[in-house]
């Protein structure tokens, strides 16, 4: 089969995801939307630039608590894994290049911090995928512990405090913008996308993590080895996660503990809005993809509104989540004729 006809079958499979479609058309009617009621801001380049800054931030994480859900897990630790992580990198780049120091020092500063962050972020997922594959907690528990131990690592290394003062040449590559348009953020993000959407629809890896999100009894006697995979599967959640730091690292050119604060909630707003089933076993990136850029359309459009307050934020977000999940529950086969015969 050629690439064309392959393409053409992957795009007509998409176009019959009801998920998939439902998010497209929200979409492009949030689009009409913000162009009738906020033209100028609408029309400006600026603006389609600070989506594609401020959402690979938050998409990043999301994309790893994607595949953990996937295999019917969460991933609630992924903002403390970011934060941890470029806190590391924070001080290991001003450890190698403190302010005044040789700018030739700077390049082998970043290139370990970068090596760092990475490795602590895969080392974090790791343990995580440890103790829910292997100790057998529930990954909800496991993950809600580790966001409070690695947020507290980040505490006690900063004392509370932003970090600072970090090498010009960091935020000069990690937030540029190719060819003065395309900013380096939504680079990573896509580079990100690319290779999730190679490891599952190109490699076992994916039909591996689908069969073990779906019954993970049938995918230990198939002969998978289901720790193995979970491991994996939270490792590559603490990469991403670690992706999100340093991309914060570059927005805010500082690190601190608590950035990112709602990004969990949020996180799993765009999984569960995306069509991935919480109790694992079936989801598409393309909706996940699409939901990250609903919501940062949705979210730039009430910035355009001074009368709303951002304090709304966390409320408008666990609303729509709760009504995605009764929405997802109800259109299941006979849920929703069954609620209304269900007698007392």
């Amino acid at each position: 089969m050629s690439v064309f006809s392959t393409a053409s079958v992957r795009m007509r499979a998409l176009a019959k995801d009801p998920q998939v479609t439902r998010l497209a058309v929200i979409l492009a009617l949030l689009l009409i939307f913000f162009a009738a009621v906020r033209t100028p801001s609408f029309v400006r380049l600026s603006t389609w630039q600070s989506m594609a800054v401020q959402f690979p931030e938050f998409g990043l994480m999301a994309l790893g608590v994607m595949l953990t859900m996937i295999i019917g897990g969460i991933d609630l630790s992924v903002v403390a894994i970011a934060n941890m992580t470029g806190i590391g990198a924070a001080v290991i780049m001003l450890s190698i290049a403190p302010p005044g120091s040789d700018p030739s020092q700077a390049v082998p500063a970043i290139l370990a911090a970068v090596a760092f962050s990475l490795v602590a972020g895969a080392l974090a997922g790791m343990f995580n995928g440890f103790l829910v594959a292997k100790i057998k907690i529930p990954a909800i528990l496991v993950t809600l512990g580790t966001f409070e131990l690695f947020t507290g690592i980040a505490v006690i290394i900063t004392q509370g405090k932003p970090i600072s003062g970090l090498p010009t040449q960091y935020s000069e590559v990690f937030a540029a913008k190719l060819g003065g348009i395309v900013p380096m953020q939504l680079v990573m993000f896509a580079l990100v996308v690319v290779v999730i959407w190679f490891l599952m629809s190109r490699t076992a890896l994916g039909t591996k993590l689908y069969l073990l999100g779906t019954n993970p009894t049938a995918a230990e006697f198939s002969g998978l080895n289901t720790v193995s995979l979970t491991v994996r599967t939270y490792m590559l959640s603490g990469i991403f996660s670690a992706v999100a730091g340093l991309v914060m690292l570059a927005n805010y050119n500082s690190a601190k503990a608590d950035y990112g604060s709602t990004y969990t909630l949020l996180a799993v707003l765009i999984v569960v809005l995306g069509g991935v089933n919480p109790n694992g076993g079936s989801g598409r990136l393309a909706g996940t993809v699409l939901a990250v850029i609903v919501l940062q359309v949705l979210s730039s459009l009430l910035n355009t509104f001074p009368d709303i307050s951002n304090f709304y934020r966390p409320l408008i977000y666990g609303g729509v989540l709760l009504l995605v999940i009764v929405m997802n529950q109800w259109y299941k086969p006979g849920n929703f004729a069954r609620f209304f015969t269900r007698k007392g």
